[in-house]
């Protein structure tokens, strides 16, 4: 059997996936003043809750470089200059949020359902905590558009969570049904 530890070529390949539903969940999206409603979160949430803390993250890292590097796999677009964007936070969140959710989901009783739900809540609280705090600096100091906190909390969490929460019920469903298939191919004896 494989270590856990390891990433193999099957971990990998399941790691570009995830990095390519990213890159399509941001094109399916709702605009909204401030911050799009897009579907990246619940490929940010799947990606820890099936295949784990390091591999969730190096899932979102490839997606951040590649759409860093220029290819336009963000939901404004790509380029290093992406970062000067208040909504980068959110992306940055995405690589926290896949680790954190990945991490809860490891623990024991990880198939339980509660411990699903608390680990794509923590996720979707890492992904809020980055995207508001580089927003609110971003707008504030680089963009000198002063926005309040009152008025980011609507914009960036109260307009958005209701969404969040069922792309949480969803990824954690998807997650139950997906893991024994996603496990095997992870796992699978050499």
């Amino acid at each position: 059997m494989i270590e856990k530890n390891t990433l193999n070529i099957r971990t990998l390949v399941l790691c570009g996936l995830f990095a390519a539903l990213m890159a399509v969940g941001a094109f399916i999206k709702i605009p909204l003043p401030g911050i799009p409603f897009t579907l990246q979160t619940i490929f940010v949430l799947l990606a820890g809750l099936l295949l784990g803390s390091r591999a969730g993250l190096v899932s979102v890292l490839v997606y951040i470089f590649i759409g860093l590097a220029g290819l336009p796999v963000f939901s404004g677009g790509g380029g290093l200059l992406y970062v000067l964007k208040p909504s980068f936070g959110y992306i940055l969140g995405f690589a926290l949020g896949a680790f954190v959710t990945g991490w809860i989901a490891e623990r024991k009783a990880a198939s339980s359902t509660v411990r699903l739900i608390l680990a794509a809540l923590a996720g979707t609280g890492v992904i809020y905590a980055l995207g508001l705090t580089w927003y609110y600096i971003i707008a504030n100091y680089y963009l000198n558009t002063p926005m309040g906190v009152g008025a980011l909390m609507v914009s960036g969490f109260l307009m958005t969570f209701p969404a969040d929460i069922i792309k949480i019920g969803l990824s954690v469903v998807l997650a139950k049904r997906l893991a024994p298939f996603v496990r095997r191919s992870i796992y699978k004896e050499v």
